[in-house]
This record gives structure tokens, sequence and C-alpha cells, in this order.
């Protein structure tokens, strides 16, 4: 006979002090522990590396030299890498989502929640272990777009300005990350590859909105994922699409808005179902 007990809640330290090395030390154990994994995979090195170099052989070459750049004059590979960015930055929802979904299916989350943990440092370590693996992955496409002749104009500030932008927006995404996989069974991981590949397409990642039907080019401007590339390439120098809506104009203040709006709803809802795993 098996006697199923309900999850033992962690007792939290009292003291303040006390509370945010608890949670710190949690952070940084599922933090490591992620990273391990990530270097124990050697595919997982091979693809992250990969990746950057394919999508640039195959958008910047096959496709580029048939896509002529809104302001003219202009190497598309100067248009095209910020979107490279962007899109590297979204696509990591999938990674997060299926982490998170094994992990609840083999019980190691479930696990987690019965050892006398902070329920924050495990999000917490999830995010930070994510964060720096989007900062190699986008680390690795910036020297291969070097590589092939981009490069940023206005000044290492800038540079760094962006980098924030996409981290920003990849934490927004974590977080969704974090509460589909929460949700979604990992049989059934594969679907969000479909909604991920349309998010990345339909957005000025590749080519300006304003070549697109009407609708689609409104929904595109309209992407988060378009307000932070915008934005990029406003910082780094590079060419845009020069579209004349509002949001087209305001696009570095709609990649500050769009993360921080998608984390306010997701941030909690992530925590909420976190803490009613059974």
């Amino acid at each position: 006979m098996t006697l199923t007990l309900p999850p033992r809640t962690p007792m939290a330290p009292r003291g303040v002090l006390q509370r945010l090395r608890w949670v710190v030390s949690d952070t940084w154990n599922v933090a490591s522990r992620d990273l391990i994994h990530w270097v124990r995979q050697p595919v997982r090195i091979f693809s992250s590396v990969m990746y950057p170099v394919v999508s640039i052989l195959i958008f910047g070459y096959v496709f580029g030299n048939a896509v002529m750049v809104a302001s003219g004059g202009w190497n598309y590979r100067e248009f095209l890498m910020p979107g490279l960015f962007g899109q590297s930055v979204v696509l990591g929802v999938g990674v997060t989502l299926v982490a998170i979904a094994d992990d609840t299916h083999r019980g190691v989350n479930s696990r987690f929640r019965s050892m006398p943990m902070s329920g924050t440092g495990f999000l917490a370590g999830r995010s930070a272990a994510d964060l720096l693996n989007s900062t190699l992955d986008i680390a690795v496409l910036m020297v291969c777009g070097l590589a092939v002749g981009w490069e940023w104009r206005l000044g290492f500030g800038n540079v760094v300005a962006a980098f924030g932008l996409l981290m920003l927006l990849r934490f927004a995404m974590i977080w969704v990350g974090i509460f589909l996989g929460l949700v979604i069974k990992p049989e059934n991981t594969s679907v969000v590859w479909t909604i991920l590949l349309p998010l990345t397409m339909f957005s000025d990642t590749f080519v300006s909105p304003q070549t697109m039907p009407h609708w689609m080019g409104v929904i595109s401007e309209w992407n988060p994922l378009s307000a932070t590339v915008g934005a990029i390439r406003a910082l780094f120098g590079n060419p845009g699409w020069g579209g004349d809506s509002w949001v087209a104009q305001h696009s570095l203040l709609m990649a500050v808005v769009w993360p921080v709006a998608i984390t306010a709803v997701f941030w909690p809802l992530a925590v909420r179902r976190y803490r009613s795993l059974s």
C-alpha cells in the first residue's frame, strides 16, 4: 500500500537577510544545475553555434539578394542581423518551455517543492540560467554577423542599450515559457514551435511590414518583436524600414512597454501555477 503525502511547505527563514540569503542560494543552485545540463549536452552546444551560421546563410545569402531595404543603398545583412537577434530571443521561449515541461513530467519540480527550498529561488534560478544561455547565443550571433559585414555604427554605449532591450524581451519570454511549461504536457510541446515561427515571421525581422497585406502589416507593426528589433536597429545605426505609423515611430518606448506588460501578466501566472503543482 502506497501512501501519498501532499508536498511539504518549506519553512522560510524569518529574518530579512536570512530570507534573502536563502533565495540567492537556491537561485544559484537551480541556475548552476541548468548550466551543468547545458554544458553536458554537446548537441545543444552544437545547435547553438550552428543556428546563427545557418540563419545568416539562408536569410542573408539565399533570400537576401531578392530583398530591397526600404531606405535603399544598404546591404541587406545590415537590416537582417537585428532581426536575427530578436528572433533568437523569442525562440528561447521554446527552450524554457521544453525544460520546464520535462522537469514537471519527471517530478523534478514536485521534488523541489517538497524540499526546504524557496519557490522564488527556483523560478529565479531558471530565469538566470536562460538569460545566460541567451547572452551566449547573442554573442555567437554577433560574431557571425561581424564576419559577414554587419557592424554597429553609433558607439559601444548604444550596443549595451540594445543588448539590454534584447535581454528585457528575453526575460519577459522566460515567464511565458515557464507558465506554458507548467501547463503543457511534454508530448504536446512541439505545437509551440508552430506558433513561435509565425510570431517571428509576422514582424519586421526580415522584411518591411509595408510589403505585406494591410491586415498582416498592422499585426507585424504591433508585434512586440517588431518593437525590439526596430529599437535596436536605431541603436546600432542599422537601416530600418521607415514606417510612419505611431508604433513604428515609438519603437524604443514600445520595446520597454511590451516586455514589462508581458512580464506583469505571465510572472504571477507562472508563480501561481508553480505553487499549485500537486
